[in-house]
């Protein structure tokens, strides 16, 4: 396996896992992952069902902490903080550590009081209008909601629903923001929004997006790390990554051949 993330143009990291191992139970689930995120990068994550895609990003932002039987080995360091140290609060990474999820949910609110209800529980002070409107142009939202800021966002379109639902994330002024298949239950023209969105965010966000759309990938990441799984003796499914590079060399010159395979529809 080629675990080394290649060097040129790196960035700062702000993200980084060594030799993780994640376990749900006795079940090990993820295995021996070394892998870096680099600052106002997009980085994508792309393998088979099962791979542990997903189980990685949510380490991130310390989602799996909801698991009970979760248990993670290795380090995951933000920006060289050992996120799971017994003095880090979780909700706070949260804050600095965004999530947008696969299916759009928005709360059963008023646009406005989707954007408006985290930044206040979350003791933000500013101008709540300011705010409101920042974060909807982010999220390249503004123009089509401004007038019926009142209305519900469950009455938007699953397209635009799930841009407030990226609004609603950058509206705590995050640090990185995580995509967990943020375009699988949009249609062709709201997926090419939301990866111009991408695009655009990642001049002010890192951002991570886990997706099974090779295209997708191609045209949104700087950098892939493409994810296998192996059945083991036990007859248990369990993930690995492969490699990680930027972006074209992965699906230009990848270094292994299971790569290769994935990529090209062989298997997957």
């Amino acid at each position: 396996m080629v675990y080394e993330q290649v060097t040129a143009n790196k960035t700062e990291t702000v993200l980084k896992a060594e030799n993780v191992n994640i376990y749900y139970g006795d079940f090990l689930a993820l295995k021996g992952i070394y892998l870096e995120v680099f600052k106002n990068q997009v980085t994508a994550f792309i393998g088979p069902s099962g791979c542990g895609k997903s189980t990685l990003l949510r380490c991130y932002n310390r989602l799996n902490d909801l698991i009970p039987i979760f248990r993670l080995e290795g380090l995951i360091t933000y920006h060289n903080q050992n996120l799971y140290a017994k003095d880090v609060d979780a909700v706070q990474v949260r804050r600095r550590i965004g999530m947008v999820f696969q299916k759009p949910n928005p709360f059963p609110k008023s646009i406005y009081e989707n954007i408006a209800f985290g930044a206040r529980i979350n003791g933000y002070k500013g101008d709540m209008d300011e705010l409101v409107e920042r974060s909807l142009q982010q999220a390249a939202l503004w123009d089509e909601v401004k007038d019926k800021l009142q209305q519900s966002g469950l009455a938007l379109s699953g397209g635009q629903q799930q841009r407030l639902c990226i609004a609603r994330a950058v509206a705590l002024m995050p640090d990185v923001v995580l995509m967990d298949e943020p375009c699988s239950a949009l249609d062709p023209i709201s997926t090419l929004k939301v990866e111009e969105l991408i695009h655009q965010l990642k001049e002010q966000y890192t951002i991570v997006i886990v997706t099974h759309n090779m295209q997708q990938a191609s045209r949104v990441a700087d950098y892939t790390a493409f994810f296998n799984v192996k059945t083991t003796d036990k007859g248990n499914r369990q993930g690995y990554l492969v490699e990680c590079d930027r972006t074209e060399n992965i699906f230009q010159n990848p270094k292994e051949e299971a790569t290769m395979e994935y990529i090209s529809g062989r298997f997957g």
